[in-house]
């Protein structure tokens, strides 16, 4: 955990502590309707309500008290934490003198850090539970606050000791108490360019919370603020849409239904959409600004460095997927000969392919469904799920002012928490099976390394998530001997392909481009993104599509253009998921143990080594190569039932 990269994301991302990773899993792939609650019943939409967050029961809660107790032991926390402030003072400058000063300086970090982190973790879970809730939006906006100010208590730290002499740093790593941090020191001493005097250092650390504004202003606008229209759905009745019904209103077999969320989500952004544009304008600009003060040569080098992953993987990555749009395009085709349009559109993408098939899983059948398909995973994964479900890790319901979308969150030392906004279908098992890989990565992390390693990179993070999305897919293909359900898990499969590395790499393209026309002077205005959108719409989607002008406004929902170059790693670890789960299905037991392995690895190695222990070598972009052949030949799968 080189010292305070931190402050920065957890005002990005609404702090998922582990290794600045957002865990915001796929609000962005809006495709994927893991949104609404098993309390989203017909008389509930008929009404046009949802649940109040204090009408949940309990036990549909994640348990924050295993946290702090109660408010009063966050408060008592938050004093003891803003008491610990000033003994930084005591080690600035002499981190070097001794090995014994340098260890004691260390061990005050870890031990401010981490209660920073707490009393993030338990203000900002409580805050995403009912976002409009001022008091918890007051903890939290506080606890990012206080970890400013412990950015700015530490953030002397790196500028000294990469000052000091680097040899007798090395001589102290060889003792007892400092061996631990040889490879945190390693990673420190590759940074030596990009670290800034010490008077630099603190202003950017007092100025952290300001520069991460405008991604707040957005997540405030976009899931507080925005009002929805009433839209009508398949029955005829007038219902609010809302973030989570718009994903449940795509999949609907009812055109009209379709289109009518599709142009009511779109006029609502429309309305803002110069707001829209100024808040990813400025938080595009504070990226370049970031990477300009600490000398590279992009945002990109610089979001990329953190992982030590070459920008050549990011532009092998896009050239993989480019030269297989033909894939994406045949699919697009596809769908619109099995739905028998004469046009198809954007918001005829996530309806399923399949007629007259209507799975439905509660809740709690989907608990069952995730525990057998993970069953390979051996009795002590599964022993961790249930783990899960029975201590309270999971809030699994929408409520009225809940955060949308899903994400797992936590810090080292709490629980690895889950949040879903549970709907009645296909997508929310997934979800759960995606999420649940989050956490278990998170709980093997922590379990297995000392606090300093006790995260993992974002380069890593959406492996152990895709990879029991894939073992789910298998299982469910097993399950079912039926072809038209065969049929309906092979297109929630080409969907997820779709939705994880085409989409998201599309918004990689997208996400360079912003950010390279802003070092070019561009402005990044309302019309000119809406422009850009579409071209790279087109381009990804083909001719087959007719495009619908309100699809390029989609740019100013998409949350993680917020998050600076993290999209790309859905792709990526995708790509990887899809040949770890080969390898656990196909070679057994040293396969798990192999990936049980990278689960507890943490951050104690660099990403891209820690994969190739593993077994697959992400330098390269054949992972992805070979995980759009499996596309390719379920693709064609798809066609021989569909069309024959």
């Amino acid at each position: 955990m080189s010292l305070l990269s931190c402050p920065i994301h957890y005002t990005q991302c609404l702090g998922y502590i582990q290794s600045y990773d957002p865990k915001c899993t796929d609000g962005l792939k809006i495709e994927k309707n893991w949104y609404n609650g098993n309390y989203e019943t017909e008389s509930n939409m008929k009404s046009k309500e949802l649940l109040k967050r204090v009408d949940v029961p309990v036990q549909d809660t994640w348990d924050t008290t295993s946290i702090f107790s109660n408010d009063e032991a966050f408060e008592k926390e938050f004093v003891t934490v803003e008491g610990m402030l000033g003994r930084a003072q005591e080690f600035e400058g002499k981190l070097a003198q001794s090995v014994e000063i340098l260890a004691d300086a260390l061990d005050y970090r870890n031990a401010l850090v981490l209660k920073a982190e707490h009393l993030y973790t338990y203000a900002h879970l409580n805050s995403d539970a009912d976002t409009s809730d001022s008091h918890y939006s007051g903890l939290q906006s506080r606890a990012r606050n206080l970890f400013t100010k412990v950015a700015s208590a530490l953030s002397f730290y790196d500028a000294e000791l990469l000052a000091a002499d680097e040899k007798t740093l090395r001589l102290y790593l060889e003792s007892d108490r400092l061996s631990i941090y040889r490879h945190e020191f390693e990673i420190l001493f590759k940074r030596r360019p990009h670290i800034l005097s010490l008077a630099e250092e603190n202003l950017l650390a007092k100025a952290s919370n300001v520069l991460g504004a405008s991604s707040q202003t957005f997540s405030i606008l976009n899931n507080a603020d925005l009002k929805f229209p009433l839209v009508k759905d398949e029955s005829g009745n007038e219902v609010q849409l809302s973030h989570g019904r718009y994903g449940m209103f795509l999949e609907s077999k009812n055109r009209d239904v379709r289109e009518g969320a599709f142009k009511a989500m779109y006029s609502t952004f429309g309305q803002f959409k110069n707001t829209f544009a100024s808040t990813l304008m400025s938080n595009v600009k504070e990226h370049n600004f970031s990477a300009d003060v600490r000398h590279y040569d992009s945002a990109r080098q610089k979001a990329l460095s953190g992982n030590h992953i070459d920008e050549s993987v990011y532009d092998a990555l896009v050239q993989a997927v480019n030269d297989r749009l033909p894939l994406l395009h045949r699919y697009v085709e596809l769908r619109k000969k099995v739905l028998k349009l004469d046009e198809v559109r954007m918001y005829d993408l996530y309806v399923p392919m399949v007629e007259d098939l209507d799975l439905k899983f509660t809740y709690q059948e989907a608990k069952d469904i995730v525990l057998e398909a993970l069953s390979v995973m051996g009795d002590e994964y599964v022993s961790l799920l249930k783990k899960a479900f029975e201590s309270r890790w999971i809030d699994p319901y929408e409520n009225i002012g809940k955060r949308s979308g899903a994400y797992s969150s936590g810090s080292y030392g709490t629980n690895p928490y889950i949040l879903l906004n549970w709907q009645d279908n296909l997508d929310n098992v997934y979800t759960l099976a995606h999420e649940l890989g989050h956490s278990l990565h998170s709980y093997y992390t922590r379990s297995s390394q000392p606090f300093i390693y006790g995260d993992y990179s974002i380069f890593l993070a959406e492996v152990a998530s895709t990879t029991n999305e894939n073992l789910l897919t298998d299982y469910l293909l097993k399950k079912y001997s039926d072809p038209k359900i065969q049929a309906y898990i092979l297109n929630h499969y080409l969907d997820g392909v779709k939705g994880t590395i085409y989409r998201q790499t599309q918004f990689a393209e997208f996400e360079h481009l912003i950010h390279q026309a802003d070092q070019q002077g561009i402005a990044l205005t309302a019309d000119w993104l809406s422009a850009e959108y579409m071209k790279i719409n087109r381009k990804y989607y083909g001719e087959t599509m007719t495009y619908d002008d309100e699809i390029a406004l989609e740019w100013a929902r998409i949350p993680h253009f917020y998050y600076n170059y993290y999209v790309y790693q859905y792709a990526t670890g995708f790509s990887a998921a899809s040949a770890l789960s080969g390898k656990i299905l196909h070679e057994g037991q040293s396969a798990i143990t192999a990936y049980l392995d990278y689960l507890k690895a943490g951050s104690s190695d660099f990403p891209i080594e820690v994969l190739k222990k593993a077994g697959v070598d992400m330098s390269t972009n054949q992972p992805t190569i070979d995980a759009l052949e499996i596309f390719n030949q379920r693709l064609q799968q798809l066609e021989n039932v569909l069309l024959k």
